[in-house]
């Protein structure tokens, strides 16, 4: 009886969130896919018509956002990581004992709601803040350029505001790797940038995987940089859900986008898991033969 009980442990530990994700999750998005197969309007009332022209109808329509989406994620990605690895290398290694205080400044604008850090990109791009008088006194703007209501400035919004995400997996990565095998790699004469290429960045693969996937994901469902930072040529697939929602009352198109994005999002991950290796995205790499 006692060996039974045991073996109930696991199971009873896994109910809390197994029911937070089935009321939280499951549900509400058994509710979603039963509307995007609706057809009607929010004055005649919705019926369930197994409609999936909705989709057709949804990808036709919005391609251009949906991919603007996924350039937008990705140019944010590949920015966060070329800016977050340095400043994470340095402060695993090079940070000593103010590397708390380093992280704390990583995590210090988590402090501030994200439509407050948003907002304040506003100001510091405005077309008469320091940021754009100082680019036009060293001849990098134009007189009449500017950087507010711009592509850039929508990929500048989003790289910052999920570049921790970057960080913190890359730190975690790094700070794992024991110091006694860089110091084996330049006892046997290796350069600095061998050192790194060959030793550290194949050890923080993990790290990697991680911050690109907590980077990308989110990045990808952002609407609220490019309302606040671009102008329409600027809208991103959450916009156009946003839209359909909220203003226009569109729920199956509204549900159809979202289903599509999280469909599209898992295809990514799927391959970027299988081209990077399973054991690099647990961290558990094979011992060589």
């Amino acid at each position: 009886m006692t060996k039974a009980r045991r073996s109930l442990v696991p199971y009873a530990l896994l109910t809390p969130g197994l029911a937070w994700l089935v009321v939280f999750f499951a549900i509400p998005l058994f509710y979603m896919a039963q509307i995007s197969l609706k057809e009607g309007t929010v004055d005649t009332g919705y019926e369930f018509t197994w409609h999936f022209q909705t989709y057709v109808d949804a990808i036709s329509n919005y391609r251009v956002q949906l991919l603007r989406s996924f350039e937008y994620a990705g140019l944010s990605t590949l920015i966060s990581l070329l800016v977050g690895y340095p400043l994470a290398y340095a402060i695993a290694f090079r940070g000593g004992r103010y590397r708390n205080a380093l992280l704390l400044v990583v995590i210090l604008p988590f402090f501030t709601t994200y439509l407050v850090r948003t907002l304040s990109w506003q100001t510091i791009l405005d077309d008469d803040g320091i940021v754009v008088n100082v680019l036009q006194g060293v001849g990098l703007l134009g007189p009449d350029g500017r950087l507010l209501a711009t592509t850039s400035a929508v990929v500048a919004g989003i790289t910052y505001n999920f570049l921790p995400f970057m960080i913190l997996p890359l730190y975690a990565a790094l700070e794992r790797i024991d110091p006694r095998m860089l110091e084996a790699a330049y006892d046997l004469y290796s350069k600095r940038r061998d050192v790194v290429m060959r030793v550290v960045v194949p050890m923080s693969a993990p790290g990697i995987v991680a911050g690109v996937l907590l980077t990308f994901i989110p990045a990808a469902g952002d609407f609220v940089n490019a309302e606040l930072l671009g102008t329409p040529r600027q809208a991103m697939i959450g916009n156009v859900i946003q839209s359909r929602y909220l203003e226009i009352t569109d729920y199956p198109t509204a549900a159809a986008l979202s289903f599509i994005l999280m469909l599209l999002i898992l295809v990514l991950v799927l391959l970027y898991a299988r081209f990077v290796g399973t054991e690099t995205l647990t961290g558990a790499e094979e011992a060589p033969a």
